[in-house]
């Protein structure tokens, strides 16, 4: 069952007044700063060292300096005026190029040295300073510690060695070249911080973390070990700076601050998200990217949201996945039409559960009961979705029709509707309605069984429609002069092996497929959460 009852505190944004005794220090760390600058200039350009070493020593310093900062300064007032300042001083660098050793690129490796793609690491490290000094600096200074010191010194490490010493390349993972070698060192060095710096702050727990036994401290370490690993391997341009500290943050915070849920159900979750991850690359529903991002979402709904949020989201999953798989021979047809196979990776676990991710956090947040109905109605959204596409275009000679003209088109086209897949999007949102009334919610109850089943239902059945809408206006539509044919994708391959790009016809070109699912997401969970936030039933 998942979390019912409000957290005793909220976390709440708070920047407090200036102290005289902190304008010292406040001199002492900006001179401190600047001087990494200038010195990661100075090995740049004197010493001809490589921008990556000598950019991800400066990251290194920086998540080591934070990590003591909250032990000189009594208010945040001035730690946050320097991260606004770095912030600023960062953004403007971007743009004028001042110093080039802060510049950041894609992380080369052994298997691909060349890289050009721009990053935002140095940009996204004080601004995560800055958001977690606001949030956690009175209550909680020790999360902030711990998760800026994971990333400042994990992530610079496994750059480093995956760069110098990295010899097999992970797969289907990430723009960023990722190695096997530098991914270990993200995991164990995390872990080595995670547990040592857990023990050392263990007299400041307060809540939810303040009775464990020294082992599940040490279970909970290895878990957001590979967290961390996880989301440094996903994400590419610097993102991991930002998003790395917040994920071990979010994850700590709720396990104090929220009663209700519980580090061994947060450590079981895990286990069985990294489980359901393995399962999911073996029986190939995902490849390593999605498997990483199911991982991570998986971590967040088993662990945190219970019985509750988890039965729905494995009804999506599995029987989408299923679903799927089905009637290949049928199927095989469309492979070419639609911009990505059965096979999910990242961007399609992100399009099809990033909203009910995000209701999930929001959730152990705030206790809000109208977000788990907006999280059904996503749910149901893209079930309703996936089911729409797998039996319309599985189903024997169907005919299909323009959702803005109501003209006849060839079945798997974007924006096309038919009599078989509208009522298997339909079928599906009630499936998820139904996988939650299993567990037994109050919330589901008190609103009435019949008339969740009709929410639900039709949040799904409406968000599929909608997706359809979008497929046939704006969606990006390209033709493939290889084999004559309008496609999603943006290149074929030809005969001879080259990569042959398609012209695009309609649409506008950055709203692909995955996109076009978010929205179907977003649409189904906006339309449960209006009805139920205007019954005001909670």
């Amino acid at each position: 069952m998942p979390a019912q009852d409000k957290t005793n505190k909220r976390i709440m944004l708070n920047l407090q007044a200036p102290l005289s005794q902190d304008l010292p220090v406040f001199f002492l760390t900006l001179c401190l700063v600047l001087l990494f600058v200038f010195l990661a200039e100075l090995l740049t350009r004197k010493f001809r060292i490589t921008p990556l070493v000598v950019r991800k020593l400066v990251q290194l310093s920086m998540g080591v300096v934070i990590f003591f900062i909250p032990a000189y300064f009594q208010s945040n007032f001035y730690p946050v005026t320097v991260a606004l300042l770095f912030l600023l001083l960062n953004a403007l660098n971007m743009r004028l190029g001042w110093f080039r050793a802060l510049l950041s690129g894609n992380e080369s490796s052994a298997l691909q040295p060349a890289a050009t793609v721009p990053g935002y690491g140095s940009l996204l490290l004080p601004l995560v300073f800055l958001v977690l000094a606001l949030f956690l600096w009175e209550s909680h200074k020790w999360i902030l510690q711990v998760s800026v010191l994971v990333m400042g010194v994990g992530d610079s490490l496994a750059a480093l060695v995956g760069s110098s010493v990295g010899k097999k390349h992970i797969e289907h993972l990430t723009k960023n070249p990722k190695t096997v070698e530098g991914s270990l060192t993200m995991f164990f060095s995390s872990f080595l911080l995670l547990a040592t710096t857990m023990m050392l702050f263990r007299p400041q727990f307060s809540g939810g973390l303040a009775d464990k036994t020294t082992i599940s401290l040490f279970a909970l370490a290895l878990l957001l070990s590979l967290v961390a690993t996880a989301v440094e391997a996903l994400l590419s341009y610097g993102l991991d700076n930002f998003f790395i500290p917040l994920a071990i943050a979010y994850i700590l915070y709720v396990l104090e601050m929220n009663n209700t849920v519980l580090l061994e159900h947060f450590l079981l979750g895990g286990l069985f998200a990294f489980l359901l991850a393995l399962f999911s690359i073996k029986v190939k529903f995902l490849n390593n990217s999605g498997a990483t991002a199911t991982f991570l979402l998986g971590t967040t709904i088993f662990g945190i949201g219970g019985m509750a949020w988890t039965v729905p989201l494995l009804t999506f999953y599995l029987l989408s996945s299923v679903l799927s798989k089905l009637g290949k021979k049928r199927k095989a047809k469309f492979d070419l039409v639609f911009e990505k196979g059965s096979q999910r990776d990242a961007g399609q676990v992100y399009a099809n559960g990033g909203i009910a991710w995000i209701l999930m956090v929001v959730f152990s947040l705030t206790n809000d009961p109208a977000l788990f109905f907006a999280y059904l109605g996503t749910l149901a959204a893209v079930q309703a979705d996936t089911w729409a596409t797998e039996i319309g275009t599985m189903w024997p000679n169907p005919k299909a029709r323009l959702v803005t003209t109501f003209k006849e088109v060839p079945v798997g086209t974007s924006g096309g509707v038919s009599v078989p897949g509208t009522s298997g999007a339909f079928l599906g949102s009630l499936f998820i309605c139904a996988s939650a009334m299993i567990v037994d919610v109050r919330w589901m109850s008190e609103f009435g069984l019949v008339q969740s089943f009709l929410l639900i239902g039709f949040s799904g059945l409406l968000a599929s429609l909608v997706d359809s809408f979008f497929g046939a206006t704006v969606q990006a539509q390209y033709f493939d002069p290889i084999r004559e044919k309008v496609t999603e994708r943006t290149h074929s391959l030809a005969q001879n092996g080259l990569m042959v790009e398609n012209r695009l016809l309609k649409g506008i070109p950055i709203i692909n497929n995955d996109l076009v699912n978010t929205l179907c997401a977003l649409s189904g969970s906006a339309l449960a959460y209006t009805v139920i936030e205007n019954m005001q039933l909670f």
